[in-house]
């Protein structure tokens, strides 16, 4: 008797013996499944794609020429800032306690241990710290302090004139509005500051205040593990933001974050390799005397540029590989702008059709093209029908 043949589409019964419920493909070791595959080659040449990109932009903007000329701005900005930080904070220091000058202080130099080199802290920054504070908070209001702004806003500059140009928009400020929204933007970190270095460095001691005895001993514990990891995230944030805020048609925030993350990644690796470079300098006898500190000093801002400048240009390239939508804060702004203008337009009319929307209009065309197509061929049959009729007719007489 002849077996029936298996139902179509199931599987062949296996011909060796073998266990059904066990196949080939399902062997261990055989390979992943296609889709995986499918996906990692997938990722990996647009990742291929991505970095070499990053390369090309940065290099076509020359990453190396900026991140050398804020080298020498944040150099000559370091007393100006620090000036117009401390000498700020000693106006509002008394709202987090009597010490609170003093505490970040400390907590600024600490956290420049491991940033810098230790001779960079011993030699420049420590010593620039004590000198600003010996002035007091009267040198806030001298003519000094107003200039000194001027020139901290300068690497500030530096960046903005980076950022904006890593994504083409160079053109889109005139030059001098562009200085002097620097200028505001470095202000508005500088007052943002003010009131969160006392926050950051008073955070554990406040804490400890907060907290039911109990659990003060593990909070505490807890804190000091992840205090550096949080300052570290608070700054990347803060770059993300200055990525936001550079820029003359913005991003949405979560898209800038992943270059402020590389930036932040790029310029930890890079301090370390250099930290480890000077000291293997200094052990083998090489010394450049005096200009030891502020050359390192300007090593270490190089690279912070260049992380800075680095990150911008990654941002700009995914937003070319992968265009972000228009913010709907651009789309109000364009809406407000047509109607100065006369224009009239939509809110949604300020960003182009999604996807869906031109398939539907397509489909919406072509629709519109069979019909006309059907008018113009019905006409055409009615005659060809008439000409029959016609010529029947006649036949028949």
């Amino acid at each position: 008797m002849n077996a029936e043949p298996p139902p179509p589409g199931a599987d062949p019964p296996p011909s060796d013996g073998a266990d059904p419920a066990r196949r080939p493909h399902d062997a261990p070791g055989r390979g992943a499944d296609p889709r995986i595959k499918a996906w990692v080659l997938r990722t990996g040449r647009q990742l291929r794609t991505l970095i070499v990109l990053v390369a090309k932009k940065a290099w076509d903007d020359s990453i190396f020429a900026k991140s050398a000329a804020a080298a020498f701005w944040q150099t000559l900005s370091l007393a100006p800032l620090l000036l117009g930080l401390l000498g700020s904070l000693g106006y509002v220091g008394g709202w987090f306690g009597p010490d609170t000058v003093d505490i970040v202080q400390s907590k600024i130099v600490n956290f420049s241990r491991d940033l810098f080199s230790q001779q960079v802290v011993t030699d420049l920054i420590e010593p620039t710290v004590h000198d600003v504070l010996g002035r007091g908070r009267g040198a806030v209001v001298s003519v000094g302090f107003v200039l000194s702004l001027w020139a901290g806003s300068s690497a500030m500059a530096t960046f903005v004139d980076s950022i904006v140009e890593a994504h083409d928009q160079q053109d889109a400020r005139h030059p001098v509005w562009q200085r002097i929204f620097a200028l505001l933007l470095y202000l508005g970190f500088l007052v943002a500051s003010v009131f969160i270095l006392p926050l950051v460095a008073l955070g554990p001691q406040l804490i400890g205040r907060i907290l039911p005895a109990p659990w003060r001993a593990t909070g505490l514990a807890l804190l000091d593990a992840f205090y550096y990891p949080g300052v570290g995230l608070l700054l990347i944030v803060a770059l993300a933001t200055l990525y936001k805020l550079a820029l003359h048609t913005s991003l949405p925030w979560h898209r800038l974050f992943l270059g402020a993350l590389v930036a932040g990644v790029f310029f930890m690796a890079a301090s370390d390799g250099l930290r480890r470079y000077l000291s293997w300098v200094t052990a083998t006898g090489v010394s450049y005397g005096a200009l030891a500190a502020p050359i390192a000093f300007l090593l270490f801002t190089f690279f912070l540029g260049f992380a800075i400048i680095l990150g911008a240009e990654f941002n700009a390239a995914v937003q070319e590989l992968w265009p972000a939508r228009t913010t709907r804060m651009t789309q109000v702004r364009d809406w407000i702008v047509g109607q100065v203008l006369g224009d009239d337009p939509e809110p949604d009319e300020a960003q182009p059709d999604s996807p869906e929307k031109g398939a539907v209009d397509a489909a919406a065309a072509a629709g519109d093209a069979d019909r006309n197509d059907a008018n113009r061929i019905e006409p055409a049959n009615i005659t060809a029908a008439a000409k029959v009729g016609g010529e029947g007719h006649r036949l028949r007489k």
